[in-house]
């Protein structure tokens, strides 16, 4: 049995420059590591973030208390604990912590060293990472949701929705798709400049223009795949991430201009953008407690993905509440959302069981540490959103993919959309 020896953590730096934390967990002289993500546009019922507010060195944001908690109890607690058994290691996160949220120690320190023993395992079997997980053949690799345009949270423009993602619905590879986003990115910048915007880009890698409004945006895309040599709806999709919670007021919604509008008038406007820009998916079009807004919204488009994010909070309790109220057909996983690869596994086995779409999600605040590929690979998830081509964070993942399907070789397929 491989017993683990010990575990030290560290402060170190995400993609928004912000203290996160890495764990190393070690077997003897072998050891793995991974860094804990953070989100901007967060779910009021994700695990909690743990950071020393009072620590006025570092504005609020540093990891010094959970990293010490991690070297002393954590350590502690999880020596000589056999690495392969995630589920009692994860346990053992869980039960130390104690609340529902993990409010005591900090989903960012429990997801570190969860993530790092998983790692672990696959290093002292011998295996990738992505065969150390649900499947064990048959692997597919997911479809990318590439953020090509940020607005909202992630963005300094007046753009209402959140993100603005393409995905390369006909390519035959995951090589193939990522060079489909490629093109259409690259002629997107190339419109941009010609409009006289500045192509700077938001925090996952998009460009972050100064359009006024949504329409804008999506008439910039169209013109962009077109212009790519594809068709917008067939070759290649638009999908969106409207982040509603950051839009709602008194049960009304601004996500279509800064107008706040009801429910019904809100569904109204969305199906004319589906229908006019052929929009395939559409994430948190409605605020998280709204479930009735969901539910109608479902019951209008049933031929496109709706997905949950901060309705779901990757939370199997969540999950089950919007299955039996028909919320959505698809569920975006955050690890950093529920804090243990375990109970991540439960959900998206869940998720799969009750036929919704599992898309596999990066945060805004994320790193160089590539687990969410192999996580897409190692569970059969439809898509994958990890950011554009742009920025070492987001560009890492689709490299980590593109490696897996080499491996992969004449075995090598795409899941289903």
């Amino acid at each position: 049995m491989s017993k683990i020896t010990k575990v030290v953590a560290r402060q170190v730096f995400d993609s928004r420059g912000n203290p996160t934390i890495e764990a190393e967990i070690f077997v003897k002289n072998l050891s793995s590591s991974s860094i804990c993500p953070s989100g901007a546009s967060t779910g009021t019922y994700e695990a909690f973030e743990k950071r020393d507010k009072a620590n006025k060195k570092y504005l609020g944001k540093s990891v010094f208390i959970p990293v010490k908690y991690i070297n002393t109890v954590i350590s502690k607690k999880l020596k000589n604990q056999n690495i392969h058994n995630q589920e009692r290691i994860d346990h053992i996160l869980i039960k130390l912590d104690g609340t529902k949220q993990k409010k005591k120690i900090g989903a960012n320190a429990i997801l570190a060293v969860s993530m790092a023993a998983k790692k672990l395992s696959a290093k002292i079997k011998k295996i990738p990472l992505y065969k150390n997980f649900l499947v064990k053949s048959n692997y597919k690799l997911p479809y990318p949701l590439m953020n090509i345009i940020n607005g909202g949270a992630h963005a300094n423009n007046r753009l209402r929705i959140q993100e603005f993602m393409i995905r390369p619905d006909r390519a035959k590879s995951f090589s193939e798709s990522v060079r489909m986003c490629f093109i259409v990115i690259n002629n997107l910048k190339k419109l941009i400049k010609q409009m006289g915007y500045s192509t700077s880009v938001g925090d996952e890698g998009g460009f972050a223009p100064m359009i006024n409004d949504n329409e804008s945006a999506l008439k910039l895309i169209v013109k962009a795949i077109n212009l790519s040599g594809f068709k917008n709806g067939k070759d290649i999709s638009i999908c969106l991430d409207v982040a509603a919670n950051e839009l709602i007021k008194n049960k009304k919604y601004s996500i279509h201009s800064k107008k706040f509008i009801s429910v019904d008038k809100s569904i109204q406007n969305y199906l004319k953008l589906i229908k006019k820009y052929k929009i395939k998916s559409i994430e948190d079009p409605f605020g998280e407690n709204d479930w009735t807004a969901w539910n109608k919204f479902l019951s209008k488009t049933q031929k496109i993905q709706i997905v949950g994010d901060d309705l779901f909070v990757t939370n199997l309790e969540r999950l089950k509440v919007g299955f039996l109220n028909m919320s959505a057909n698809s569920i975006l996983i955050k690890l950093n959302q529920i804090g243990t690869v375990t109970e991540t596994l439960e959900v998206i086995k869940f998720a799969q069981l009750i036929g919704y779409k599992t898309i596999i999600s990066h945060r805004s605040g994320d790193s160089e540490d590539s687990f969410i590929a192999d996580l897409a690979v190692g569970t059969n998830s439809n898509q994958i959103k990890t950011g554009s081509l742009a920025r070492s964070e987001r560009v890492a993942k689709y490299n980590q993919l593109i490696r897996i399907e080499e491996k992969l070789g004449k075995y090598s397929k795409m899941n289903t959309i």
